[in-house]
């Protein structure tokens, strides 16, 4: 899909790391682009400058703001799947955090948006309905994470040619260098969120210090690309200046390279495979001139093996896994467990959980519900 750039945007979680990166590349980059609906998420005032300044038709919020800001504002379930729908819109980028994610992708994709996609639990908790929707629909998918982004452009041009193996690239986080031992004593919500590269929001930055962020991306490749299991390899690349790798048939290996700059990605999701020129730091490759992998630590960081796990059992599995993780990381950042609490939490549902076939989205909140009651029965 090439977007007509002038067409219009959605973006959902406007307030978010990943909204207001999309909305600087907006501004900076699509000039003729054309903002029409924002969600955010009590942040009033940010949200009000927003409004002022991309005059959106259409705006949801949690709670209607108190003073007028002249376009319609709407609120509740059925109020963010209307924005997700909303006429005149082309392509709604979906930045929302968590589960909250997946039901606008599925109403975009079934009011037949193109959908650019920051949000990872949509595609592991039900990435074989939303392709398959997608196909039906006859619209586009595009991601927006840098990794897969990588992948995308690495593929640009290479229809018809075999796909030997995926590698996809993780930075290690802030715990790479450190011994379990001392994970285990020291690692506290405050030093999980020191991400060496990337600047994101709390919760992905708890998953990237686990590496669950990694085992979620893995997911979401094997339904974005169509491959198998064993074709996804990943590797710790601490400079996160290769974003990610295509190995084909013939052994060649095409890379994407760049600075850590998510709005590149965000940009390519929104053009591509058309490029547009930008303003952005460029990568000097005399200033970053060392680049190194090592195989990532699983028995350090055991959220990414729960996640092949659970990519293994499939149904509803990584949607049980998905809730789990998601309420344990919100039980790290306030210091009611560990670090590793959150994959023993993960782990303990897995081995209670019977999966089951996915074949609706009531499957994914059968699954949630049933991941809730696990949670709520957790002793911390």
């Amino acid at each position: 899909m090439a977007l007509d750039i002038a067409r219009g945007i959605a973006v959902l979680g406007a307030t978010g790391s990943i909204g207001r990166q999309t909305l600087d590349a907006v501004r900076q980059c699509l000039p003729h682009g054309r903002v029409r609906v924002l969600t955010g998420y009590r942040k009033t005032a940010e949200m009000a400058a927003l409004v002022a300044e991309f005059s959106p038709e259409k705006v949801w919020m949690p709670e209607p703001p108190a003073d007028n800001w002249g376009c319609e504002v709407v609120t509740g379930e059925e109020g963010l799947l209307s924005c997700a729908r909303h006429e005149g819109v082309d392509v709604v980028v979906n930045a929302l955090v968590g589960r909250a994610g997946l039901a606008p992708t599925l109403a975009a994709i079934q009011a037949g948006k193109h959908v650019a996609l920051a949000n990872k639990e949509s595609l592991v908790t039900a990435g074989a309905l939303i392709m398959a929707e997608a196909r039906a629909r006859g619209v586009n998918v595009t991601p927006i994470d840098s990794e897969h982004s990588a992948i995308w452009q690495c593929l640009q041009g290479n229809e018809g040619n075999a796909v030997e193996k995926i590698i996809l690239t993780a930075s290690g986080g802030p715990f790479r260098t450190w011994e379990r031992s001392r994970i285990a004593r020291e690692a506290t919500a405050e030093e999980a969120l020191r991400h060496p590269n990337w600047h994101m929001g709390p919760k992905i930055t708890i998953d990237s210090a686990t590496l669950m962020n990694k085992g979620l991306e893995y997911m979401e490749a094997l339904w974005l690309f169509g491959v198998r299991p064993e074709q996804v390899e990943i590797l710790v690349h601490p400079q996160s200046i290769i974003h990610s790798m295509v190995q084909f048939a013939d052994g060649s290996v095409m890379a994407q390279m760049g600075l850590p700059d998510m709005r590149l990605p965000i940009l390519y999701a929104l053009t591509g495979p058309k490029r547009v020129e930008t303003p952005f730091p460029r990568l000097d490759l005399l200033k970053h001139n060392t680049l190194t992998f090592e195989a990532p630590e699983e028995e350090k960081f055991p959220c990414l093996a729960l996640a092949k796990r659970a990519a293994m059992l499939g149904g509803t599995a990584p949607a049980v896994m998905n809730a789990v993780n998601e309420w344990a990381v919100g039980q790290f950042l306030r210091g009611k467990i560990t670090f590793y609490d959150i994959s023993a939490i993960i782990s303990q549902a897995l081995d209670s959980y019977t999966v089951q076939p996915l074949t609706k989205a009531g499957d994914v909140w059968a699954a949630e519900a049933w991941a809730n009651n696990f949670v709520g029965r957790v002793s911390i």
